[in-house]
């Protein structure tokens, strides 16, 4: 089945009609979902974060955590020339061949590096029109010596990117701890487990008929997505599918499940998904970041704030993915409340 060898292949080898596989019910193809138009995203600027602009740049994040789960983070310290390293080593592993590709392949779950498509090829009926590279990144233990040895700069660059990443998404969630009114913030957020994902969505003969991540909610604390200049993230925000302009350079922040767990349900974490185009393929890199187990902080649950959500751990979400099919079922996080 020439599906299993993913979208690129399919690609690769001359497709002009969505295959069967990839057709989504009529219901949910997004000629069916009406999408109002683009979105700007709050902006936050990293570097007044540091200045006397502080206060005033923490209620503007807390606004846009309560309000839009999501954030576009500018001025944010990494350089350019690390992005856009990224991004060219990210979509030259997927020029690759597709038997050096397949050499990465794999649909166990578990896998610190995973190369593959759709999102579980055990269990969805309707793929996805994506593949991507899964690199573990976890801060005790070096995974690098898993990672692709082609294209030959892909571990300096992509190691590089991850520490800076980290270090980022460190000083980020310090911020967002404040502005829960949380100072010195827990210090079980710096021993986060790091997964990076680097997508790739090609240009898509029938757009109409597929996406390339149908709605979902990201499991971690944070996620720190690149994107291309492509539009194709999309979010739902006032019960509407909203397109998100890109910002060169800049990063979009989301809220993820555990943060919504954590906070109990202060900061929420919101459904997006990923459209695709005939014209121009797509490539992300989503940083996203999560701990293993996960509860309620108590400093935010009172009489009049009453605990909302049980405690949980990653192999909770695990099972639950494992056992479902994931985006066709309700959100992990729905499993999880108490009320």
């Amino acid at each position: 089945m020439m599906y299993q060898k993913g979208v690129k292949h399919l690609c690769d080898n001359g497709v002009t009609h969505v295959p069967n596989k990839y057709i989504l019910p009529e219901p949910e193809r997004p000629q069916n979902l009406v999408v109002d138009g683009c979105i700007n995203l709050p902006v936050i600027d990293f570097a007044r974060l540091q200045g006397a602009d502080r206060p005033q740049v923490l209620a503007s994040l807390s606004r846009a955590c309560q309000q839009f789960g999501f954030f576009q983070l500018v001025n944010h310290g990494i350089n350019n020339e690390t992005i856009d390293k990224m991004i060219d080593v990210s979509k030259r592993f997927f020029e690759l061949p597709f038997e050096e590709r397949q050499g990465y392949m794999s649909s166990d779950l578990y896998a610190p590096v995973r190369y593959g498509t759709s999102f579980n090829q055990n269990n969805d009926s309707v793929f996805c029109w994506r593949d991507f590279l899964k690199l573990s990144c976890h801060h005790k233990k070096d995974f690098s010596s898993l990672w692709p040895t082609s294209p030959l700069d892909l571990r300096e660059v992509a190691g590089g990117y991850s520490a800076k990443t980290q270090n980022l998404y460190q000083q980020v969630m310090e911020a967002i701890l404040e502005s829960l009114g949380l100072m010195n913030g827990n210090v079980i957020f710096e021993e986060v487990n790091q997964i990076m994902m680097v997508n790739w969505y090609p240009q898509c003969p029938q757009p109409q008929l597929t996406l390339g991540l149908p709605p979902h909610s990201d499991y971690g604390l944070l996620t720190l997505l690149l994107q291309d200049q492509v539009e194709g993230l999309q979010i739902q925000h006032n019960g509407k599918w909203v397109t998100v302009k890109p910002i060169p350079n800049s990063f979009v922040v989301n809220i993820g499940d555990q943060f919504e767990i954590f906070s109990n349900g202060r900061y929420k974490s919101v459904v997006h998904r990923a459209a695709v185009n005939s014209l121009r393929s797509r490539l992300s890199v989503a940083s996203l970041h999560s701990l293993h187990n996960i509860a309620p902080e108590p400093k935010l649950i009172d009489e009049f704030n009453p605990r909302l959500y049980q405690d949980t751990n990653f192999s909770d979400f695990l099972e639950y993915i494992s056992a479902s099919e994931y985006f066709k079922s309700k959100r992990f996080l729905e499993t999880r409340k108490l009320h």
